[in-house]
């Protein structure tokens, strides 16, 4: 069995055709929607002839339609819904805004909108600011402003500025903080690395100087001891002569 079919529409089919076109769809979306319900039929050039008339109204219908589509995404730009929902403390709705919500509330400002032209990005659960698209046409997408609010005061609230303002305070400070410590580590580094060439450099000269200091304590240690051997030596010599002599 062919996974497609050509059909001729009958009837408008939104995101398909209008009536008078001949469309390719598959063949289980054919015969499970589209005959069941006289939509579509088998195309021949009698049908196309018979749908010509009913085919014009329908482009002047479409073309209104756009027009509609047009003024409306002009008036959506920028709007600005509130909603008001039930929330814990920390601002968690306890059910998630949808599509539906939003085109409810646009409606109910006089903007015909659908929920399907709706679209949402992400998952609103949280009190707060968001942008959501109104997208009523391939090339006509429209910006809305919705406000979250919680049905009653929150705590949050209350803190919300003060919090804030500490936390820039504290990041400030130690953004300073560290600034501070790492100038103090590139001074210590400087410091240590000028005087300790000049030192390493003294050692070295002192090095000689130290030796030749030892070497001249040395001659004169020996210089000395020599001297005392030497008065020693003389009075024991002179004593023994005159022993000698006075026995002769």
């Amino acid at each position: 069995m062919a996974k497609s079919v050509k059909l001729l529409l009958t009837e408008n089919v939104e995101a398909l055709g209008i009536v008078g076109d001949v469309v390719n769809v598959r063949t289980g979306y054919a015969r499970n929607f589209l005959l069941p319900r006289n939509l579509a039929t088998t195309p021949s050039d009698d049908l196309v002839k018979q749908l010509a008339g009913k085919r014009a109204e329908a482009e002047k219908m479409l073309a209104a339609q756009r027009k509609a589509r047009e003024e409306l995404a002009g008036k959506l730009q920028g709007v600005e819904v509130t909603l008001i929902r039930s929330c814990n403390d920390m601002g968690i709705l306890y059910g998630a805004i949808t599509q539906q919500d939003v085109a409810k509330a646009l409606s109910e400002m006089g903007h015909s909108v659908k929920p399907r032209d709706v679209r949402i990005a992400q998952t609103i659960k949280r009190i707060d600011n968001y942008d959501v698209h109104v997208k009523l046409d391939s090339d006509l997408d429209s910006v809305i402003k919705l406000h979250v609010k919680p049905d009653r005061e929150l705590e949050l609230d209350k803190d919300a500025e003060p919090a804030g303002a500490a936390g820039a305070e504290t990041e400030a400070q130690s953004a300073m903080k560290r600034q501070e410590a790492a100038e103090e580590a590139a001074k210590a580094t400087r410091g240590t690395w000028g005087a300790g060439k000049p030192a390493a450099t003294e050692a070295k000269a002192d090095a000689p100087a130290k030796g030749e200091k030892k070497a001249k304590g040395d001659k004169a240690d020996k210089a000395e001891k020599s001297d005392k051997a030497e008065k020693k030596a003389k009075p024991e010599a002179s004593d023994g002569g005159e022993k000698k002599a006075k026995k002769k």
